[in-house]
Parts: C-alpha cells; sequence; structure tokens
C-alpha cells in the first residue's frame, strides 16, 4: 500500500467528528506522524511511542485514533486516562480536547489541585469519557478511593503519559509506571500505553520504560525534522561594575566616606529587555531565583523608560490565579505580552502566536534547549531564541579555572551537538530507587490494609520499578521502618500503617514523591501570591511574582504571611538542585575551545568572548593536559566528564590518593573543574599513581563512599537505613568506565607535555 493510500485508509478510520475537525480547522493534509501513530492504533494492540518535533501534531496523533475507537465502541467507565506532569500542560491539553469533542458525545474531565471539588464531584458521579490527571492526584485516588477505582476504570483502554522524557529517570516517572501497574490490578487488565515527547533520546530505551510489565511489545512512531530552520543568536555581556572608591577627597583634603550610587541596569538585562518588546516572547531562566530578578528588572526598566508594563511571570511557586494569567495572556493573540518562566512553561503548553524565546544562560540539556526553542515558531514561522550570557569581567589575579565561560561555552556545545548529530541525552534507569520504595509501600499499605511482610513484599517488588531491589534489602527496609514506628506490626504479625507512618501519609503532600518544603503562603488582602519557605519578620521585605513585598502580620500557626507591595527590586532563593550533564556536552565544549569555527548565531561580543576564551585555554595548556600547576602546590584538573563522572573520580582522589599524594583542599565546582593542593609531588607523579592504582586495585565504587556517611537526596531518604542509601548512592550517582579512561588520557597527556 502506497503513502497516499494509507492516508486514505487512515482518515476514513476516523469518527466523523474526527473528519469535520478536520475540515472546520482547514487542514490541508494529516500529518506523518498522525498517520502513522494512528495505523498502530487502528491496526494493532501494542503499546505505541510517539516521537516528533515540538508542535508537530502529537497530541491529535495519539487522540484522533483513540477518541474515533471509543466513540464507535463506548466503553462503560473512563475509558482514557492522560497523565501528565504538570497541571498548565492539563489545563492546556482539556480545552484543547473540550474543542476537539465538541461534537461527539465523549466527556472530557481534568484532576489537580487546583480543579473544584464540585467538578471532580460530578465526574465521580458519571466517569466516563478521557481522564486528564497529575501523578499525585493519581496516587491520592488509589489510597483514598481504592474500593472505588474498578466503577471509575473497569472498561479503561488507553493510558496516554504525555512529555515522558521528563519523567524517566526520576522518582516520579517510576512512581507513574507504579500507579498505572497498580491499578491495572485492580481492573484485571493492563490498558494499552500511549507515550508522547518531543525529545527521547534514546528510543529503545524510552520503549522498554513505556511498556515494561505490561505484557504487550511497543511500537515507535519517530518522526525526525527534515531540516533545522531556527533564528538563533547569542550575546555576551560582561558586569559594568557599580562600585566606586569609596574614599573621595573633599575640598579640605580629607578623606570623606561617600556612598556607591545605585546602580544602574546592566546592559544585559537592557538587551533582554529590547528583544522581549521587540516580539511576542518568552523569558526563561534555569531557576526561580533568577526569574524573579529578571521579571522584577524589566519591569523596573518598563517603569524607568515610562513605558507599559507588560510582564508576567509563572513559576512552581506563584498562585494557581497568577500562573493562568500568565498563560491566558500569552494566547491572546490581539495582546503584546512577555511572560518570564522556568520549566513550567518549557512542556508542551500551546500559548499561541509565541514569536520569540529568550533564554538567560545555558539550559543544562540538549533536550531541554530542544523544548524552549520548540515553544516558538509554533505557526509555520521558524523557532526563534536568543541566549544571553552576563558574567564578571576577571580581574587580572583570577585564576584560570574562573577566567573560562563555562555556561556560555555549554550553550555554544549544545546548540552544536543537535544540530551536527541531532543527539539527545539518553534516558536514565534508577536501579534503586529506595525514597520511592518507601512511598510505595506506605502507599499499599494505606489503601490495602493489613498484609503479611510476604504479600507486602510480592505486591511491591513485583512492580516494574523495583525489579533490581534485593529480597534482603527490603527485609532490612521493613525491619527497620518497624522498628522507627513507621509500619507497625499486629499480633497476628500482618503488618500496618504505623503511628508515625499515619503522620506523613494523612498530609496531603505525601502524593508527591517529589521534594518540597513546608511553605508559607503569601497573601494580599484576599489575594493568593504564591508560596515562600521562610517567613521574614514582619516590616521586612521579600520578592515574589516578580515583585516587592513588605510582611504586615504572619499567622505562623496556618503558614500564612499577610503582605502590601512596595517598589523595589530584591532576591529570593528556594531549596533546589541544578540537575546533571552528560560527558558528551563537556567533551563538545572541550572541541568548542580546540577548533577555530565561528558559529553564524554568535552576535560580535560572544564572538569576541569565545576568542579570548580559546586564547586563555590555548595559552595556559588546558587543552593538551587536563592537571595544571597554577603556582607553588595548587593544581587544577580538568576532566571533561559529565556530573557522575566527575563526582565519581573526585572520590576517588579523596579515598584511594589524597593520603599517598598529600592532597588537600580538594575542592569542586559542577563537573567543569577539580581544585587542590598537593605537596612534594608533581603532576607526573599525580596521573602515574592514580593509573598504577587502577590497574592494581580497579574502581570499586562501593569504596568511594564514606563509611558514616549520609547520602540523604530524595524526599524520604531520611526513611531509609544508611547501609541502603550508601549503596543506592554508588549504584546510580556514581560510575567507573569514563573515570578509568580519563586518567589513561591523563596520564599519557601529561607524559606527553612532560617530554616536550
Amino acid at each position: 500500500m502506497n503513502y497516499r493510500d494509507k492516508a486514505a485508509r487512515v482518515y476514513n478510520s476516523f469518527s466523523p467528528f474526527i473528519r469535520d475537525f478536520i475540515y472546520r480547522s482547514e487542514w490541508d493534509t494529516i500529518r506523518e506522524v498522525q498517520i502513522e501513530a494512528a495505523d498502530v492504533i487502528f491496526s494493532t494492540e501494542n503499546n505505541l511511542l510517539i516521537c516528533s518535533s515540538t508542535a508537530s501534531g502529537k497530541t491529535e496523533a495519539a487522540f484522533f485514533p483513540i477518541l474515533s475507537r471509543i466513540h464507535d465502541n463506548p466503553p462503560s467507565s473512563v475509558g482514557v486516562l492522560y497523565i501528565a506532569p504538570l497541571k498548565a500542560l492539563i489545563n492546556d491539553q482539556f480545552e484543547r480536547l473540550n474543542s476537539l469533542m465538541e461534537e461527539s458525545e465523549i466527556s472530557v474531565f481534568h484532576w489537580h489541585g487546583d480543579v473544584p471539588s464540585a467538578q471532580k464531584n460530578k465526574f465521580l458521579k458519571n466517569p466516563r469519557g478521557v481522564l486528564q490527571i497529575t501523578p499525585e492526584s493519581l496516587e491520592s485516588m488509589l489510597i483514598n478511593r481504592k474500593n472505588d477505582i474498578p466503577r471509575i476504570f473497569e472498561d479503561l483502554q488507553y493510558v496516554v503519559i504525555d512529555e515522558i522524557h521528563t519523567l524517566m529517570g526520576f522518582d516520579r516517572g517510576s512512581q507513574v509506571c507504579c500507579l498505572i501497574e497498580r491499578l491495572s490490578r485492580l481492573i484485571n487488565h493492563s490498558p494499552r500505553r500511549i507515550g508522547l515527547s518531543a525529545t527521547v533520546g534514546d528510543t529503545e530505551l524510552a520503549a522498554k520504560w513505556l511498556s515494561d510489565n505490561t505484557g504487550r511489545g511497543c511500537s515507535v512512531v519517530n518522526i525526525k525534522a527534515a531540516g533545522i530552520k531556527w533564528r538563533l543568536a547569542m550575546q555576551h555581556f560582561y558586569l559594568e561594575s557599580s562600585k566606586e572608591d569609596d574614599l573621595t577627597n573633599d575640598q579640605q583634603g580629607n578623606d570623606t566616606f561617600v556612598p556607591p550610587p545605585i546602580p544602574a541596569t546592566d546592559q544585559a538585562y537592557e538587551f533582554v529587555y529590547d528583544c522581549a518588546r521587540q516580539k511576542k516572547s518568552l523569558v526563561f531562566s534555569n531557576s526561580r531565583e533568577e526569574t524573579e530578578i529578571i521579571t522584577a528588572t524589566l519591569r523596573q526598566i518598563a517603569e524607568n523608560r515610562h513605558e507599559d508594563d507588560i510582564f508576567y511571570i509563572h513559576h512552581g511557586n506563584l498562585s494557581a490565579a497568577l500562573r493562568e494569567e500568565a498563560e491566558t495572556v500569552m494566547k491572546d493573540d490581539t495582546k503584546h505580552a512577555v511572560t518570564c518562566a522556568t520549566v513550567t512553561l518549557e512542556l508542551g503548553v500551546d500559548i499561541g502566536r509565541l514569536e520569540r524565546i529568550i533564554n538567560i544562560g545555558a539550559p543544562n540539556t540538549v533536550s531541554s534547549f530542544l523544548q524552549r526553542i520548540g515553544r516558538s515558531g509554533r505557526r509555520e514561522t521558524p523557532p526563534e531564541m536568543v541566549m544571553v550570557f552576563r558574567e564578571e569581567n576577571p580581574l587580572p589575579n583570577t585564576p584560570v579555572y574562573e577566567i573560562i565561560p563555562w555556561n556560555f561555552l555549554q550553550g555554544i556545545a549544545i546548540i552544536q551537538l543537535y544540530i551536527e548529530e541531532r543527539w539527545l541525552e539518553p534516558p536514565f534507569k534508577k536501579t534503586l530507587p529506595f525514597s520511592l520504595l518507601y512511598h510505595q509501600t506506605m502507599s499499599v499499605l494505606a489503601s490495602s490494609g493489613e498484609l503479611t511482610p510476604a504479600g507486602l513484599a510480592q505486591t511491591v517488588l513485583s512492580l516494574a520499578p523495583f525489579k533490581e531491589v534485593l529480597r534482603e534489602d527490603y527485609r532490612d527496609l521493613l525491619i527497620h521502618l518497624i522498628k522507627t514506628g513507621h509500619i507497625q506490626q499486629t499480633e497476628e504479625k500482618g503488618l500496618i500503617v504505623g503511628l508515625r507512618g499515619e503522620k506523613i501519609i494523612n498530609n496531603f503532600k505525601f502524593y508527591a514523591v517529589f521534594k518540597d518544603s513546608e511553605d508559607f503562603t503569601v497573601r494580599c488582602k484576599s489575594e493568593e501570591i504564591g508560596t515562600i519557605t521562610t517567613p521574614p519578620p514582619v516590616g521586612e521585605r521579600f520578592a515574589l511574582a516578580g515583585r516587592v513585598w513588605e510582611v504586615e502580620e504572619l499567622d505562623i500557626q496556618r503558614r500564612l504571611i499577610y503582605v502590601t507591595p512596595v517598589k523595589g527590586k530584591m532576591e529570593i532563593s528556594w531549596p533546589g538542585d541544578k540537575g546533571e550533564i552528560h560527558t558528551k556536552i563537556l567533551k563538545r565544549m572541550k572541541k568548542v575551545l580546540e577548533e577555530d569555527t565561528i558559529y553564524p548565531y554568535l552576535k560580535p561580543d560572544a564572538a569576541k568572548r569565545l576568542e579570548k576564551a580559546r586564547s586563555v585555554a590555548r595559552n595556559t595548556g588546558i587543552l593538551k593536559t587536563g592537571l595544571i600547576c597554577l603556582g607553588g602546590v595548587s593544581y587544577c584538573l580538568f576532566p571533561w566528564l559529565g556530573t557522575r563522572s566527575v563526582r565519581s573520580l573526585k572520590r576517588f582522589i579523596q579515598y584511594k590518593c589524597a593520603s599517598a599524594l598529600n592532597i588537600s583542599s580538594l575542592e569542586y565546582d559542577s563537573c567543569y573543574y577539580i581544585t587542590f593542593k598537593m605537596e612534594h609531588y608533581d603532576r607526573k607523579a599525580f596521573a602515574e599513581y592514580l593509573d598504577a592504582s587502577i590497574a592494581r586495585e580497579g574502581v570499586t565504587l562501593s569504596q568511594l563512599v564514606g563509611e558514616n556517611e549520609l547520602p540523604v537526596f530524595e524526599k524520604y531518604d531520611e526513611y531509609i537505613p544508611r547501609d541502603l542509601l550508601q549503596k543506592a548512592y554508588y549504584t546510580d550517582k556514581l560510575r567507573s568506565d569514563e573515570l578509568i579512561e580519563r586518567v589513561k588520557e591523563l596520564k599519557k597527556e601529561i607524559l606527553q607535555t612532560e617530554e616536550n
């Protein structure tokens, strides 16, 4: 069958209301991803992974055939469960599906923390059609409505998981797998799973993750973009010093203190302001703190220029009302607006005719870069992004490792890796997710009531994410939880939730497996602004929602802060994790310094900064050898490895070599460099000792964790025994293969430079 006939067959298989929607939307043709996905759904019973670029029609690719099938054969309960990582994405898809199904008799409901209880009660009375939900709300449903699950989902046919690249490799993604599997057991059948993503680095691994324990095969529809058409620019700025001499000479010749002037807005933010005002834009930052600062600064510039404030803000600590306000104004094509955002708007929310993306600094991953640039150019225009980099102008005595603009190089490397190779980070699978294991153990006990130890072990350890957990380790965990009161053993030797466990489970924050904090809600009169972690004293000020607030009243018991708005700009901080960087990005960063290419997207100042960085790298010899002497007994090691391998290398030096080589003051920044002091030995001795140590003993990762170390990272790690945490740490956060190879390279580099 030729492609045209295949397309015609797929089109004719759609229900009439789908064909009417295509006609009303004035589509000239059905896209390739929609044809291929529909063919799999109509002609097989496989699970399906749909991978194609942002704005390529993945949602329609999944839902056109799914809705056609449940329309022609209506299920007796919810027929489609749609799981998404963000409330904003669910809200957006809710509107899209409502529009798609307005002429069908299929209902669509959404369920998350911001949905009114009246709408949820309406759904519970007659559960039908499509239910859109977050992982946390599904967890709550399995705990609190277990007896209702068969009625709600008895005829469930499809589970659609959106943006799966944000879930794989994280506890939240493994939680989703557990929830679907537990749900399937309660309804005695396994619905087909459909995964959607624009940025999957290894489709084979992703397909395996999607289908694990389902008993079904998984088809993959992977539609790659024919070519890259981007409008891309990078600009670099040195921060202008606002400091003047504290001492000046007055007319009488006396030294007089003069306070420094209020610093003017730096050129970088002025540049961002001008770029953003030209077109409807999203301004991405890598943290909530930076998002707050950039929003406040852009509003300050607008005020100074006597121009309209068109700036909005969007991140996870803001109230639902403020987030929805930003989403609504961005979708309105009649309004010119700019929203400053974190990852909360990085995913597939359709925000209309978005013309430009501005990114402050570089994303950590190629996947994140593609997601962000893909937010623009969604109406047949090329995606457009401007990356802006800011750094302090280094002083003459600044060490070489601080002169290199690492984040700037990272931005170039990320772009080049995709342009040259279409490379994306492969998904990572956690082997020993003990924090999630605690969570699912308590969740299963809370929903099931008393279980025997063997029954609990069988129920939990048979879930896909826990396949690698040894039964002996699980037994040790259960014994520890009994001793600490999280689990109680009954007289009949059964297990139930203990008193300490009940306090944790009965808090609504239990449903989430990602870390959160005991935040305080901020209110201005009757309006909810958002949340912050630490309440300032009455009379003090803090930043939130791109504005500054003064504390009027604190209600510690109810965790409320009442504020009034004031002018100004301040910083605020939230606990967070910068994430991990892949080794391939670091190696490409090194190549950026080695080659002479002037990349066409670099604006003049950025090109000059790259030229200066290359000059420093070549003159200092860091490209020829990974270890340089900074003077005296101070050294700097450039691993050119990703986060896990650098972490392992640092620990190998610390635990296996530091004593023998008189190494002290061992420190590292991200994965860019490691600094240390080494007395009585030189570079050659260092490299030879590391290489000989590996040749003699190899690298045993368990020996790179301190005996008394307590590696607590995930939300429920504090309830896990120390030995299990250490085992999970060296299994999932360290790696030896790249370390061993790099030490061999380092020895070779140093010996060559010593000979020359």
